[in-house]
C-alpha cells in the first residue's frame, strides 16, 4: 500500500468518528438535559472529551505524515503514539469526573426522574459506537496505527458505557430513580480500564518496545530464506505511528565481497518492503558467519 493511501484511510476513519461524535455529543447533552437523566448527560460529557481526542488525533496525523528531516531521521510517526497516550489521559480524566458526580449525587439522595428521550438516547448510542468501533479497529488494525487503535478503543469504551448508561436510566424510568447515578459511577471503571489499557500500549510504543511477535519473526523467516544470506543473527524492530522499523544483523560468506553482500542485502530489503506494506525502513549489518562474534552495545 503506498504512503499516501495510508494516511487517506486513516483521515478517512478519523473524520467520520470525529462528526458522529460531534452529533452524538450535541444530542446526549440535550437528552440527558432536557432527559433529567446524570447518566446521559455525564455519557455527553464523555462524548465532549472524545471530540478533543479526536481533534489531537487529527493534528498528530498530519504531523506523523511528514517525512523524514535533518532533526527527524526517523521520520515524525512517534506523534501518533503521543496523541494515543493523550487520548488515554483524557479517557481517565473522564472517568474520574464521571465518578465525582454520581457519587456526589448518591450523597445528596436527590433523583429525577428520567423521561423516554434520555433512554432513547442511550440506545442509540450503543448501536452507532459499536459499529463505529468495528469500523475503525479493522481499517487501523490493517494500517498498524496506533492512533486509530486508540480511537477505536475510544469507541467501544463508548458503546460499553452506553450500554451501562441505559441500564441505569432504562431503570430510572420505570422508578428506581437511584440506578441512574449509580449507573454513571459504575460505568466510569469501565473508563478508567479502557484508559489504562490505551496509556500502557502507546507508552510501549514510545519507549520503543518491541512489536508483536509473529510479525517481526516472519519478517526474520523472509531475510534468512534469501539465497546468501547463512542466518539471521538478530532482528530489532520499534513502531514508528503506522510504520515499523526493523534492524537486522545477517550472517554472510566471510569471502563474499562487499559489492556482492551490498546486492544481497538491497534483496533482502526490497523483499521485506514487497511483503510487508507497514515496513518504513530496514537497517542492515553484515557479519562474516565463520566465527563466533559479540555484538558492541551499551544499552
Amino acid at each position: 500500500m503506498l504512503r499516501g493511501e495510508r494516511f487517506n484511510r486513516a483521515d478517512r476513519v478519523i473524520k467520520i468518528g470525529f462528526w458522529i461524535n460531534a452529533v452524538l455529543m450535541v444530542m446526549k447533552l440535550a437528552a440527558g438535559h432536557f432527559g433529567h437523566s446524570e447518566a446521559v448527560f455525564a455519557d455527553g460529557v464523555e462524548s465532549a472529551c472524545d471530540f478533543i481526542g479526536i481533534a489531537l488525533t487529527i493534528i498528530a496525523l498530519k504531523m506523523g505524515r511528514k517525512p523524514f528531516d535533518e532533526d527527524h531521521p526517523y521520520g515524525h510517526g512517534k506523534a501518533e503514539s503521543l496523541s494515543a497516550n493523550l487520548v488515554s489521559i483524557i479517557i481517565v480524566a473522564t472517568g474520574a469526573w464521571i465518578l465525582y458526580g454520581s457519587v456526589t449525587t448518591l450523597i445528596a439522595g436527590v433523583y429525577e426522574a428520567p423521561s423516554i428521550l434520555a433512554v432513547l438516547a442511550a440506545a442509540s448510542t450503543i448501536l452507532i459506537k459499536e459499529t463505529l468501533y468495528r469500523y475503525s479497529v479493522r481499517v487501523g488494525g490493517a494500517l498498524g496505527s496506533p492512533a486509530l487503535l486508540a480511537i477505536a478503543k475510544d469507541h467501544r469504551k463508548d458503546a460499553v458505557t452506553s450500554v451501562a448508561t441505559l441500564i441505569g436510566v432504562g431503570g430510572a424510568y420505570l422508578g428506581f430513580r437511584f440506578m441512574d447515578p449509580i449507573a454513571a459511577g459504575l460505568t466510569s471503571f469501565f473508563i478508567f480500564h479502557i484508559g489504562y489499557q490505551t496509556f500502557k500500549i502507546s507508552a510501549h510504543e514510545l519507549m520503543d518496545g518491541q512489536p508483536e511477535t509473529e510479525e517481526v519473526a516472519a519478517i526474520a523467516a523472509l531475510a534468512a530464506a534469501i539465497e546468501g544470506v547463512d542466518r539471521v543473527h538478530e532482528i530489532r524492530a520499534r513502531r514508528s505511528g503506522q510504520f515499523l522499523i526493523v534492524d537486522l544483523k545477517l550472517d554472510m560468506d566471510p569471502e563474499m565481497t562487499v559489492k556482492k553482500s551490498h546486492e544481497i542485502a538491497t534483496i533482502v530489503k526490497e523483499r521485506i518492503f514487497e511483503r510487508f506494506s507497514n515496513v518504513g525502513d530496514v537497517m542492515i549489518h553484515i557479519n562474516p558467519s565463520d566465527e563466533p562474534h559479540e555484538d558492541l552495545n551499551r544499552l
